[in-house]
């Protein structure tokens, strides 16, 4: 019988991680299923641009995986049993559930509500393609002078706000942070972000925390109301609650807690990547939510699975993070460099060619979901453990 391998989710560090299996393990010992919501790859960084009336091309997952011997499960994940290794599902014919050797968790985050009233029923978001085409034929919906206001200081709250005021500039477009846009950013691409605001026409609210969201208005701390006909709420992410349901050991945020090889500490059967999964990084800081996630502890799992199932020496991986990429719109960006503490660096790329290399990295991991082992050998390896398999040595 096979060794099944079940990957939940299929975004950045799920699609990746399973096309790079397939390459990489010979078919006649192994069988890989892929669980995702959507029947498409969907370019989670590009959303606001969705949200913003933008066309993304289109990827079927079937086209993705094509060739590989991936078995694809157009469905829902409602939970799992890491006891039982077993994954219940959802999906227009019913209920199922699927058994599991060993289980690769990647179904990254949501929007963070943060236990604000009203964001559930009267927000909208673009941390999933049917969320930010709901935002969409929101803002179709608006005429001219049409008001909407972007909840959050982080960076997908900027690209957001960015975005929507370039290709909608009918609309009245307003950010509210609770803190002070752009803080974390160098003197230089601060004034960069301001100017962009500025010829934007963004209205900017700061130092305001929003306690409560209405069907028209977010009402900050001191009772102001921040009227709209569209609220989007983008302050900050979480993860599911399945994998603390399903018994895996979490951190108090959600995020699972892994060894450095990207296993659970619970259950060594089980492995994440992705916003999923809660590791330090080499500077000792946790590693941020973010698409910077989906690489390394995608690339430490693969490694992880591979060694633990044929009996290899899995390297170490490197968890650096080099900076922090802004697009203002098409046509301008930042990217705000940090050094090994987290902090910003004085310098900074700005404008056009900062936004050409953004489009450029994504378009690049797009590409690179499909095409995981480029330029490498195509080795075939065979299961040399059985099923309870042990964790293997790192490197180093």
């Amino acid at each position: 019988m096979k060794h099944r391998i079940v990957i939940l989710g299929a975004g950045y560090a799920g699609a990746f991680s399973a096309t790079f299996l397939a390459r990489r393990l010979h078919p006649g010992d192994f069988e890989i299923t892929v669980v995702n919501a959507e029947p498409d790859f969907v370019e989670r960084l590009r959303l606001h641009q969705l949200a913003a009336g933008q066309e993304l091309r289109h990827r079927p997952l079937t086209k993705v995986f094509a060739g590989t011997g991936i078995q694809l499960r157009p469905a829902r994940v409602t939970g799992i049993d890491a006891e039982h290794r077993t994954v219940t599902v959802a999906d227009g014919d019913g209920v199922d559930r699927l058994e599991y050797d060993t289980l690769l968790y990647a179904l990254g985050s949501t929007i963070a509500d943060h236990g604000v009233p009203g964001v559930d029923e009267h927000a909208y978001h673009v941390a999933a393609r049917p969320a930010a085409l709901r935002l969409r034929a929101r803002l179709d919906e608006l005429d001219e002078g049409g008001r909407v206001l972007v909840v959050g200081g982080n960076l997908t709250a900027i690209e957001t706000a960015t975005e929507l005021a370039e290709s909608r500039p009918g609309l009245r477009i307003g950010l509210v942070t609770r803190g002070e846009l752009g803080a974390w950013l160098g003197p230089e691409a601060r004034r960069h972000l301001l100017r962009a605001f500025d010829r934007f026409g963004i209205t900017v609210h700061e130092y305001t925390a929003i306690e409560r969201v209405e069907k028209a208005a977010a009402i900050a701390a001191d009772g102001t109301a921040l009227t709209a006909d569209a609220i989007v709420w983008v302050a900050g992410f979480a993860v599911h609650p399945i994998a603390a349901a399903g018994g895996l050991r979490v951190e108090s945020n959600g995020q699972i807690t892994v060894d450095r090889q990207m296993r659970s500490v619970s259950h060594p059967n089980v492995y994440a990547a992705g916003d999923s999964v809660f590791v330090i990084g080499d500077n000792g800081l946790p590693y941020p939510m973010s698409c910077a996630s989906a690489g390394p502890t995608s690339k430490a799992a693969t490694a992880a699975i591979i060694g633990d199932l044929t009996g290899r020496k899995v390297a170490p991986t490197a968890f650096s993070h080099l900076g922090n990429h802004i697009s203002l719109g098409r046509n301008d960006g930042l990217f705000q460099l940090v050094d090994g503490d987290g902090r910003a660096k004085p310098g900074a790329l700005c404008g056009r060619t900062a936004a050409r290399v953004k489009s450029a990295i994504i378009s690049a991991a797009a590409w690179a979901v499909s095409h995981p082992t480029f330029g490498k050998p195509n080795h075939r390896y065979r299961l040399a453990v059985t099923r309870e398999h042990a964790p293997s040595r790192a490197a180093g």
